[in-house]
């Protein structure tokens, strides 16, 4: 990874009406990583998506790629990116050999000229080249459109939610495959509302309402959060959720899968109190234990 920006946001503001869908975003990311902008649905992330790929234009502020404007620049930033946006945007009736070359003759090049830079994906999907793109399945056409957008030998590659609707095993196979891809050198502007998936990322942004909340490498988000986190574990977690929320002292009492994390602030209970709440309330079977922030406890501290 070099120190060089490849991508920079400057008080870039978007609206739509009346709604503010960006506010004041400022970002640098640099050549050769993975960044990742996380956040949930209606936070921001395809509106920003969408300028820096030349798509839209912000109401204030400036954004460049590579160095070159996204307004002034913008015929030269469409020849050295790849987009893949959050649908499925390829032609369905076409079958995944005709949209590979449709999109390797729009940037003047060819399939077998560029194959080395798509084969690992491809070979993967290689074998139902003669499929509609309309019958692959989720995770086929995700690598289809990846092999699309990757044809021509893109410098920076924008993937929005690109693992949405996937399957678990489908987006483990995808973030492997953007690690390869990032050793080539090619800088990697990646959105998701998947929390799990900022470790992945080199560096991460934190979105909310249009505006960055929190932004750094994954570790330092996580540093950041200086509140007491317990989790609790038991065999009736609404129960636990409905005693614990109201309790003085409780910042945050969210459910994690079969736990919750309970967030405390200076003043707030520990462990002990908590577990003897818990049992005056006639619930038995629970533990509870001091653990570190994860990036979704970090979201939700800052929301």
């Amino acid at each position: 990874m070099s120190g060089n920006i490849a991508i920079k946001v400057e008080g870039i503001s978007k609206s739509y009406k009346a709604t503010k869908a960006l506010e004041n975003i400022n970002l640098e990311i640099k050549e050769g990583e993975i960044f990742g902008l996380i956040g949930p649905d209606g936070a921001g992330k395809t509106s920003l998506f969408r300028i820096l790929t030349t798509l839209s234009i912000a109401d204030s502020g400036k954004a460049s790629v590579n160095g070159r404007d996204v307004v002034d620049n913008y015929e030269d930033i469409r020849r050295t990116i790849g987009y893949m946006p959050g649908h499925f945007a390829l032609y369905q009736d076409l079958s995944v050999e005709e949209n590979l070359n449709f999109y390797a003759t729009v940037f003047g090049t060819t399939v077998e000229e560029n194959y080395d830079t798509i084969k690992e994906i491809y070979s993967q999907i290689e074998m139902f080249k003669t499929r509609r793109a309309g019958a692959l399945s989720g995770g086929m056409k995700q690598k289809l459109a990846l092999c699309c957008a990757l044809v021509h030998k893109p410098d920076v590659l924008f993937l929005d939610e690109p693992t949405t609707g996937v399957d678990a095993v489908s987006r483990k196979e995808f973030w492997a495959m953007l690690s390869r891809i990032k050793k080539s050198g090619v800088t990697i502007m990646v959105s998701t509302p998947y929390m799990d998936e900022a470790s992945l990322c080199d560096r991460i942004a934190l979105i909310l309402n249009g505006k960055i909340i929190d932004q750094g490498t994954p570790e330092e988000i996580r540093s950041h959060y200086r509140n007491r986190l317990y989790s609790v574990k038991g065999n009736n977690m609404f129960q636990i959720l409905q005693i614990l929320s109201p309790l003085s002292g409780i910042l945050s009492c969210s459910s994690f899968g079969c736990e919750c994390h309970v967030a405390v602030d200076d003043n707030g209970p520990d462990e002990k109190s908590l577990l003897a709440t818990l049992e005056s309330k006639g619930v038995t079977g629970c533990t509870v234990e001091r653990i570190n922030a994860s990036i979704e406890d970090c979201f939700i501290g800052l929301s």
